[in-house]
Order: C-alpha cells, then structure tokens, then sequence
C-alpha cells in the first residue's frame, strides 16, 4: 500500500477555493472621522507615527475628514493591531480588518 497522495489529491490542494484564498489578504489600519480631533492633530499624528510626509498625512487625514474613513496601513494582522492600538493611543478613533 502506497502513502503517497494521488492525483485527485494534488489536485484539490492546487485548485484551493476561492474563500480560502481570503486568508492570504492583507491586513488593514483604518481611522475614522470624529467630532474630536483637529484636522491638523491627525496629520501631525500620520506623519509623526508612520513618517508620511506633509502631503500625504494631509492627503489621508482629509479622505478621514470627506469620506468618513481612510486606510492608513496595511501589513500583517499582528503589524495592524499595533498600529490601531498606537494611533487609539493618539486618541483617534482607529480599526483593523481583512482589506476588501
């Protein structure tokens, strides 16, 4: 008796579905819009925690602003968690979740 696999078996690992696919997606650090911060506090807090540049950190922190969210990192799930846990650290109202 043989224990290796057989064709079939290849196969189905070759040919993974679609959903287990969605394990290899990045991870992603969002910050949302409040009612708190300054505009000019979440730029300077971009650029002093993940070293963007002025226009970027302004770039970002005006999609915050406009469309209620940005995505501001992107990286492992361990990399997002730190990242949201020091931007919440900043008092701004951060997530991380599996990038669309």
């Amino acid at each position: 008796m043989s224990i290796a696999p057989t064709e079939q078996e290849e196969l189905a690992e070759v040919a993974r579905p679609e959903e287990d696919w969605a394990v290899d997606r990045p991870w992603v650090t969002l910050v949302w819009n409040d009612p708190v911060n300054l505009m000019s506090y979440v730029t300077w807090v971009f650029q002093t925690y993940f070293g963007y540049s002025h226009a970027k950190a302004e770039k970002l922190m005006l999609d915050v602003h406009h469309k209620g969210r940005a995505v501001v990192s992107t990286g492992t799930r361990e990399k997002m968690e730190h990242d949201t846990e020091a931007l919440q650290g900043y008092g701004l109202w951060a997530t991380f979740q599996k990038d669309e």
